[in-house]
C-alpha cells in the first residue's frame, strides 16, 4: 500500500485502532474539498495498532474533539513537506457542542439556542457530564 507525503496539512496520528472513522466522523472530514486518508490497523512497536488520518489541507481542527475521542494522539502540522509542529493532546476540561444531552428534561432539549457543555468530572475514568443537568455524558 503506498499513501504519499503531504506538502501542506495535518496528519493525526497515534490514534487507537478503530478510533480513526470516528474522530473522521466527528471532525466533519467528509465535507473537506481536499484529500483525506485513513489509514486503519497499521503495526505500531508501542501501541500495537493505530489509526493514522492525513488531511491534505491546513485547516483548523478541533482539538477538543481529538481529546474526547482519544486522549494522547498526536497532531502534526505539516507546511511545505516539513513538521512544523507537534502536539499531543489530552483531554479537555469542556466539551462545547460535540457530544448533546440525552436527557429529555434538561434546557438543552427544549431551547434550541443554547449549547451544549459538558464538563469532565472524571479524568481517569473519562467522564463528561452535562453543565446544566449533571446527566453523564
Amino acid at each position: 500500500m503506498n499513501i504519499d507525503s503531504i506538502k501542506n496539512g495535518i496528519v493525526i496520528d497515534h490514534i487507537s485502532a478503530g478510533n480513526g472513522m470516528r474522530l473522521y466522523d466527528l471532525l466533519g472530514l467528509d465535507k473537506l474539498d481536499c484529500s483525506v486518508a485513513i489509514i486503519k490497523n497499521v503495526h505500531s512497536n508501542v501501541m500495537g495498532k493505530k489509526d493514522i488520518i492525513k488531511i491534505d489541507a491546513d485547516i483548523p481542527v478541533n482539538l477538543d474533539v481529538i481529546g474526547y475521542v482519544d486522549p494522547g494522539v498526536t497532531v502534526n502540522t505539516i507546511r511545505n513537506g516539513e513538521l512544523v509542529e507537534k502536539r499531543t493532546i489530552d483531554m479537555p476540561e469542556m466539551l462545547t457542542n460535540v457530544i448533546f444531552c440525552k436527557n429529555p428534561r434538561c434546557i438543552t432539549s427544549c431551547e434550541q439556542e443554547i449549547k451544549h457543555i459538558f464538563k469532565l468530572t472524571d479524568r481517569e475514568k473519562k467522564i463528561y457530564r452535562c453543565y446544566y443537568c449533571e446527566t453523564k455524558a
